[in-house]
């Protein structure tokens, strides 16, 4: 595939998901290297729907490091149950905070952040690797729709 996106106006927000599924999975298919998709996946999910912040954080000996993101500079370092991401990948499930001034221990990368969702990425073994981390500078920015399909997602590039 040629690496762009085709994305049709006017979607819904799930019509927006199913149609970008398989231009992910064209797109991360024959890439075996998890930081370049990584940075294709983080790219893709900005474009399809100017999310305020959209990265992921490595999980690097006892801390989650930063990883391939799209949006403003970023915290570097996130401790074990630390903030929303910290707390993901300590629980390892995803989160979503509709509200990050309401979630005790919020850390306050950028202060436009207002709503977020964290999933913990496995590889193939099934082990949590990092986390895939979505701020939107809008309250209640994601639900359950956002959470199943980037979960496929995520299994899409543990499966590359």
């Amino acid at each position: 595939m040629a690496e762009a996106l085709v994305m049709a106006q006017g979607l819904t927000k799930e019509e927006k998901y199913k149609s970008l599924i398989p231009q992910i999975k064209s797109l991360l298919g024959n890439e075996p290297d998890m930081i370049a998709n990584m940075a294709n996946l983080s790219a893709a999910l900005k474009q399809a729907f100017d999310f305020f912040w959209v990265g992921f954080y490595r999980v690097i000996g006892s801390e989650l490091v930063l990883g391939p993101f799209q949006g403003p500079v970023a915290c570097t370092r996130i401790r074990p149950g630390r903030g929303v991401c910290g707390t993901a990948w300590n629980e390892q499930k995803t989160l979503i905070v509709p509200d990050v001034d309401q979630f005790p221990g919020h850390i306050a990368c950028n202060a436009a952040s207002r709503s977020e969702i964290v999933i913990p990425v496995e590889n193939k073994e099934g082990n949590v690797v990092g986390v895939l981390d979505i701020d939107s500078s809008t309250l209640n920015a994601f639900d359950e729709t956002d959470a199943r399909y980037l979960n496929e997602m995520l299994q899409i590039l543990a499966d590359v």
